[in-house]
């Protein structure tokens, strides 16, 4: 069977399978992980008497981190395949909990997190280019299923962290519990990912070749395709860059919006963020299947418009109840995107597959970190409501985009 890689020989349905379930596990665990970390946050702050300015510069220490990991896991994926890579950051990054729940001041709090968020996004470029390397085995797309297990792991650990404030448990006593319990799980139920044997990413070249480079006289078409690839990865990153900022956006300020601009209690100002993600979990499972079936350029095209219009819909009306269905509909529409990019980049053809998928979710990340941010100084010098139109556009851009994902 011939792939990006090289030649891989044929494996079992049976093997395929035990793949695809440790993939799905590993995305669950390691967002399970991050939002276990999260849900306490509030205790954190309490705890180390950190004002809202430190505990954001505390904050910034995951992103940075995940921004750093993402531009060097291509390279380690590529050098020593994606499970091994997968294995030990996922690992790492469930026992990194340890390092904020016995964090001392505001220095070692971000430290900590900084490494948390190292090991998170090592372990983002890999896990999707193993299932990368599994759908092309298989022939078909279960990107959006994978992405669909990260969803549920978010849902748990914010679950299990609630639980365990509310119950009175420690972030300390909670956290490690959770570092030893997920990392021993992971241990036990990645074993079945695929090995360098079987991923067609080990030996592809770590980096492109240099385009500059004078190629042989037979060589004229691998340096078009080659062209071609840097302008794919390009446009993927792109779509991703607009996503990311509008999952961030809607996580961060939906609940402003409706606690404060529609007036809404603050029992329903927590729905909006609840809504997009329920909706992207439901979305993410059903979306290979719909994927398969319509493809996935005009997946993104329709799913990039459900989403503006949604965006558009939560904040044109005057009912907290619309605009609710407004965030969901923008989780609808936006759940496809990721999975469909990730999984586009490493099908590039003329670039590594972790190459790629690195630099798409180097620069997606970087929406996920300044989009919020963004929004916040736009809505200061004018409205949140204007601001949060910014997400709505740059949805829309998804759609006119939508052709780099073509295979």
């Amino acid at each position: 069977m011939s792939v990006s890689g090289g030649t891989t020989r044929e494996l079992s349905a049976e093997r395929l399978r035990g793949a695809r379930l440790a993939a799905l596990f590993v995305f669950f665990a390691f967002s399970a992980a991050v939002a276990d970390f999260l849900a306490r946050i509030p205790q954190f702050k309490e705890d180390l008497e950190l004002d809202d300015a430190q505990l954001g510069l505390a904050l910034l220490g995951s992103p940075v981190g995940a921004l750093v990991a993402v531009q060097l896991a291509g390279t380690a994926a590529g050098r020593w395949g994606s499970k091994r890579v997968a294995r030990v950051s996922v690992i790492g990054g469930c026992l990194a909990l340890l390092l904020p729940a016995f964090a001392w001041d505001l220095p070692s709090l971000a430290v900590g997190l900084l490494v948390l968020g190292m090991l998170m996004g090592f372990t983002d470029v890999a896990v999707n280019a193993q299932g990368v390397a599994i759908e092309q085995h298989l022939r078909r797309p279960i990107m959006n299923s994978l992405h669909g297990g990260y969803s549920l792991g978010g849902l748990f650990g914010a679950l299990v962290g609630s639980g365990a404030a509310a119950l009175g448990i420690t972030p300390r006593v909670h956290l490690s519990v959770m570092a030893v319990v997920l990392a021993l799980a992971v241990w036990a139920g990645s074993r079945a990912l695929l090995g360098v044997a079987d991923d067609p990413h080990v030996h592809a070249p770590v980096e492109p070749e240099d385009p500059t480079r004078p190629a042989a006289p037979a060589a004229g078409g691998g340096l078009l395709r080659l062209l071609a690839g840097y302008r794919a990865v390009v446009l993927l990153a792109l779509i991703g860059l607009c996503s990311f900022v509008g999952e961030g956006a809607v996580a961060d300020w939906s609940g402003v919006h409706l606690r404060e601009t529609l007036d809404s209690s603050p029992g329903v100002a927590g729905l909006g963020f609840a809504g997009m993600s329920v909706a992207m979990a439901a979305g993410r499972f059903a979306g290979d299947r719909v994927v398969e079936r319509f493809g996935p350029v005009a997946v993104l095209r329709v799913g990039a418009l459900i989403g503006a219009l949604g965006m558009t819909l939560a904040l044109a009306t005057p009912w907290p109840a619309v605009s609710v269905l407004g965030f969901t509909l923008f989780g609808v529409g936006v759940a496809p995107v990721a999975p469909v990019t990730f999984s586009a980049a490493g099908n590039t053809p003329g670039v590594p597959a972790a190459w790629a998928i690195s630099r798409v979710t180097g620069i997606a990340y970087i929406g996920l970190l300044a989009g919020p941010p963004m929004i916040g100084f736009i809505a200061h010098h004018t409205s949140l409501t204007t601001a949060l139109a910014i997400p709505a556009v740059l949805v829309a851009i998804i759609a006119l985009t939508a052709g780099a994902v073509r295979r």
